[in-house]
């Protein structure tokens, strides 16, 4: 039998998979290390057991004893994993930045959790950090990991991610993109990779408001470099000793909105379900990638954690639109799916005094759903196929009866100039099609899969 005896067995070895729409006009090959296949959906699980385990061999954490840690929420529930399974209790403190999902996450595995305001110096008594160091101080038997300092955190990407991208890419590996919050994934990785190939090109996404891009290309920590942003987990105020900038190439720096927009681009063209870090770190990649890869190179971007943790963040439109973060969709119009149909389009009607038995066999063998019914050259009602089938079900001897008895009202006219979006709108189930009378004054039909393949382009 194959099975884990604890779910910290379950991390690790997870999906690299190739992106193929976002990537459209990049030359080389771009892959995505899909992390929230872990247990935990999130990169964090890793270096949660890497931490705790070495605490545990150094005496740091008892058995018995308290997990304390300030984090953005992934950390927490990797810890929160390895806890259960090692019996351990967990303290999280988390900044009011973060999604509602996560702290419900860390609670629904039992830690307990402590919101902190976010905008406050690290060394404010308020910082998350200060109130993770101080129940440290005060509570017996606890441990305080550090995500940011504790250079266990890096080792365990050295030790596992690294070695299984590098196996999954052959070696073929030429660039490497992660975003940097803590800088565990991204300097164990890149530690790793360097010593395979010292070529490698490795790549940290930062946010506007993070002071890591300035401090790397000037040695100058610019307190004037930080202020509020949104984007969860990447960038920092502070110099985590995890960050290792001799190992990171160059850094570049992605808005809240390109973040956002991407994460959910992300998972309606690659079907990759990811978290605001993730988006950022795809686009922040993708912008590099435009001027620099060449058709032989092969990028490797990691995405930290699963899309679930934003559900009513960038997941919701609403929330989308309130903080300006709308994406720009131009949709066509029901002029673009009549010209691009290039006169293929021709619009099958029937009479009203048809038999609806010579109507159905008309309509199968056309493989269409719904007609409009004419009187001479009015349009003066509609059928369709679910009707029809709904009416002979109740009655079977209508199929001998005239269109005029069972037919609904007339499909709605619409202009030229209406866009996708509102078209869709007047498509329901009352009104299963649309009807369009161009310049010439011909009719044209719109279908539901018409706006689809619209919507799809």
């Amino acid at each position: 039998m194959k099975y884990c005896k604890s779910i910290i067995e379950a991390i690790g070895n997870t999906p690299m998979v190739k992106l193929n729409h976002v990537t459209q006009g990049i030359k080389g090959t771009v892959l995505a290390k899909v992390e929230y296949f872990n247990p935990g959906h999130s990169m964090k699980d890793r270096m949660a057991l890497k931490m705790i385990e070495d605490a545990e061999k150094d005496g740091s954490l008892k058995p018995g004893g308290t997990i304390i840690e300030g984090t953005s929420g992934n950390t927490g529930m990797g810890l929160a994993l390895v806890a259960i399974a090692k019996g351990y209790k967990c303290i999280f403190t988390v900044n009011d930045k973060q999604s509602q999902e996560k702290i419900n996450i860390l609670r629904a595995v039992g830690a307990e959790v402590i919101v902190c305001p976010t905008n406050v110096a690290p060394d404010d008594p308020r910082s998350y950090y200060s109130v993770a160091q101080k129940l440290n101080r005060e509570i017996p038997n606890s441990f305080y990991p550090n995500q940011y300092d504790n250079l266990s955190n890096t080792q365990a990407h050295y030790e596992t991610t690294g070695p299984e991208i590098w196996e999954q890419t052959a070696g073929k590996i030429t660039h490497y993109a992660a975003g940097v919050g803590t800088g565990g994934s991204m300097c164990g990785v890149a530690k790793f990779l360097k010593e395979q190939n010292p070529g490698v090109t490795t790549i940290g996404i930062d946010s506007f408001g993070s002071v890591f891009k300035k401090y790397k290309e000037t040695g100058i920590f610019d307190e004037n470099e930080i202020y509020p942003y949104m984007t969860e987990g990447i960038g920092e105020d502070i110099l985590p000793k995890n960050v290792n900038f001799d190992l990171i190439d160059l850094f570049v720096k992605v808005t809240d909105k390109d973040a956002a927009v991407m994460t959910r681009k992300l998972a309606r063209e690659e079907g990759i379900f990811v978290g605001w870090s993730s988006g950022a770190a795809i686009y922040g990649a993708l912008e590099y990638a435009k001027e620099h890869l060449k058709e032989e190179d092969v990028m490797v971007i990691i995405l930290p954690d699963h899309g679930t943790r934003y559900l009513n963040k960038i997941y919701n439109d609403d929330w989308m639109k309130n903080h300006g973060f709308v994406e720009e969709r131009v949709y066509a119009t029901a002029k673009d799916i009549i010209l691009d149909k290039d006169g293929k389009d021709h619009l099958v009607m029937v009479d009203k005094n048809q038999k609806i038995s010579d109507v159905i066999v008309m309509m199968n063998r056309q493989g269409i759903s719904q007609v409009p019914v004419s009187d001479g050259s009015e349009i003066v009602g509609s059928i369709t196929d679910s009707a029809i089938l709904n009416q002979l079900l109740d009655n079977p001897e209508l199929k001998d009866h005239l269109v005029s008895e069972i037919m609904d009202k007339p499909f709605m006219f619409v202009g030229m100039d209406n866009s996708v979006d509102s078209l869709s709108s007047l498509i329901n189930r009352e009104n299963k099609a649309l009807l369009v009378r161009d310049h010439s004054d011909q009719v044209h039909i719109i279908t539901q899969s018409d706006l689809l393949m619209a919507m799809s382009r």
